[in-house]
């Protein structure tokens, strides 16, 4: 990913150190819950706005595909998620861009997507944990990565 021209030697630089950052900040925040709530414990923080929760996922964005039961689900995840993380860098290191917006935005995809390979190779699904809510309405509970 290094080449001659030092604008962009930063950018990487900037780009590798986000993304272990998001890393590192999500796989501690997930720990936290792993190992001091248990599964669908809900724990309200700001009233009719925000819970802390543990819930698990084994599907994609909205537990797409998460019901299938079948070995395959697993791997296949597991693949998507290691091929993107694998393509992001590469598209990063083709394009050799000097702006640090673009460098800390791809750091951010990266280092999310790290995380949540991490999590489906360790627990096979990913921890969520983050639930936001207005009255009855919640969005998905997510994560840090996400």
């Amino acid at each position: 990913m290094f080449y001659g021209n030092r604008g962009y030697g930063a950018v990487t630089l900037l780009y590798c150190f986000v993304m272990g950052l998001v890393v590192v900040a999500d796989q501690l925040s997930k720990n936290y819950i792993v190992q001091h709530f248990v599964m669908h414990q809900i724990t309200e923080v700001v009233p009719n706005f925000f819970n802390l929760v543990y819930f698990t996922n084994k599907g994609a964005a909205f537990s797409f595909l998460a019901d299938v039961e079948s070995a395959w689900r697993h791997y296949f995840f597991v693949t998507l998620t290691a091929a993107a993380v694998i393509g992001i860098s590469f598209f990063y290191s083709s394009v050799r861009n000097e702006n640090k917006i673009y460098g800390v935005a791809l750091g951010c995809i990266s280092g999310g997507a790290l995380g949540n390979l991490i999590d489906r190779i360790r627990f096979g699904a990913v921890v969520d944990f983050l639930d936001f809510y207005i009255k009855d309405y919640h969005w998905p509970a997510f994560n840090v990565a996400d």
